[in-house]
């Protein structure tokens, strides 16, 4: 080995060993400085630091449990051997299994045919929900402006009530009306599920009758849940029983009308009180049949003119 091939650490030794015992050598201090600098400015530091890399990595790699290994997929003779990414295997893997039946393919089948019911029923629902709440808010308009004009013109009504067999109630005219409406929630949609009329009639007669017993209790109860505003005067014994009663009921009416969306039916439901008669009574329209012709007669319903209500609502 000559002086170059040693070490550049060796020769420094060997170098301050002689210095120390005081040798000489064949070659003096500046000789070997001189070899040192020449091997300095030689060195490459990428080098040494891939080479550094590369000692550390197959340290690491002599390091590894066995648990570490991967061993190669058992394959038969005479196949080719392919490396897939597992997640691509388990995905082609239920790709056959829905493309060749059995029950995943089954189970999709009625998955995608379940599904297409459910869109078909929602984008339905949503069509006759919309055409209710359209139906409502052209009712509302219509209504509103016919109150407005009643209001001031407050014509004579027709109607005739019979009040439990015991008078008529005639000669009424129209007093004072209003309109309104109620919507759904805004997380409902928001839609108009509800308009009403309500108005007041008034006749200048004034009914007094007198009526015993079971008879005036009856005839209280009856012309109270009719609406009709009447004083009572009670007559009773020393045993609290009730002998007779008057009653003076004044000639004023409340009617009302009521258009509600039943959209599970996808129809209106019209609630009438007190209008073509004492008492409650409903008619069921679809929301395609409410027009013009529709409403005008309804209107000619309320002031107790000759119309065809109900024939154009069964449309």
């Amino acid at each position: 080995m000559t002086t170059s091939d040693k070490p550049a650490a060796s020769m420094i030794l060997d170098a301050i060993r002689a210095k120390r015992e005081r040798r000489t050598s064949g070659r003096d201090i500046a000789e070997v400085e001189a070899a040192l600098i020449a091997d300095l400015d030689s060195f490459d530091i990428d080098s040494a630091e891939r080479s550094a890399q590369a000692e550390e990595a197959a340290r690491i790699a002599n390091a590894l449990p066995i648990s570490a290994l991967a061993f190669p997929e058992i394959v038969p003779e005479g196949t080719s051997r392919t490396q897939a990414d597992p997640s691509a295997r388990a995905a082609a893997g239920l790709a056959r299994a829905q493309a060749g039946g059995g029950l995943l393919g089954e189970l999709r089948g009625q998955a995608e045919i379940r599904q297409r019911e459910l869109h078909a029923e929602m984008a339905e629902r949503s069509s006759a929900n919309l055409a209710l709440d359209n139906a409502l808010r052209y009712l509302f308009f219509y209504l509103h402006d016919l109150v407005q004009q009643l209001n001031i013109v407050k014509p004579g009504i027709p109607h005739q009530y019979v009040v439990a067999g015991a008078f008529t109630l005639t000669d009424l005219a129209w007093q004072e009306g209003f309109t309104d409406y109620r919507t759904q929630s805004q997380s409902a949609g928001a839609l108009i599920e509800l308009v009403s009329l309500t108005c007041q009639l008034a006749s200048p007669h004034e009914f007094n009758l007198t009526l015993d017993g079971a008879g005036a209790t009856r005839f209280r109860n009856t012309i109270f849940d009719y609406g009709l505003q009447f004083d009572c005067k009670e007559f009773r014994n020393d045993r609290a029983y009730l002998e007779r009663a008057e009653f003076s009921v004044r000639g004023q009416l409340s009617v009302n009308a009521r258009w509600r969306a039943d959209f599970a039916g996808a129809r209106l439901v019209l609630e009438m009180r007190n209008l073509e008669r004492l008492g409650s009574t409903s008619v069921t329209v679809r929301p395609g049949a409410v027009d013009q012709a529709l409403l005008d007669d309804f209107g000619r319903l309320l002031l107790g003119q000759p119309n065809r209500f109900r024939e154009l609502a069964r449309r």
